[in-house]
């Protein structure tokens, strides 16, 4: 009996190194989008998508035939979301990098347009995964893909008062 048990556990373990071995990169990525953090410096999209891998593993035994990437993107989708909605925690306080192409989004539409135009999740089931109505999710994802197409100006150089302009 204990035998089976522990064949089991290392059979559970080995699946899910290989998922997190085929999965972490995209998953990163997407938790790297939502926080609009720089690539190479992205400490709470690592934190988001090490919770997101470890309820993940907590449940592994539990999918029964459901795809583990998708259950993960739905915590890390939907931590994100209670995170940056519902608490005055780091991802509010965070600002985000402004080297992100996403910076200039707010973190509803930066979570509507990753999972829409990244992910390919369809408009229904994002809609039903942030409790949001299908137009909410419609014109979230409209205003987002406007403000990355034409994203806003930055203000113009200050004019000093009493400079003098160059000759040419």
């Amino acid at each position: 009996m204990r035998d089976r048990q522990a064949s089991r556990g290392a059979r559970r373990d080995e699946e899910f190194r290989a998922f997190v071995a085929g999965a972490a990169g995209r998953l990163l990525h997407t938790a790297t989008l939502l926080t609009a953090e720089a690539p190479d410096d992205n400490p709470r999209a690592r934190r988001l998508l090490t919770l997101a891998l470890a309820h993940t593993y907590a449940r592994w035994d539990g999918l029964r035939g459901e795809d583990p990437y998708d259950r993960t993107r739905r915590y890390l989708a939907t931590r994100f979301a209670h995170a940056a909605w519902h608490h005055h925690g780091a991802l509010r306080r965070a600002r985000p990098h402004p080297r992100s192409a996403l910076s200039h989004l707010s973190p509803q539409e930066r979570l509507v347009v990753v999972l829409r135009l990244y992910e390919g999740v369809a408009e229904k089931q994002t809609a039903a995964l942030l409790g949001l109505p299908v137009e909410r999710v419609r014109a979230l994802c409209d205003r987002a893909t406007a403000l990355l197409l034409h994203p806003p100006r930055e203000p113009a150089p200050a004019v000093v008062a009493g400079a003098k302009v160059a000759a040419s």
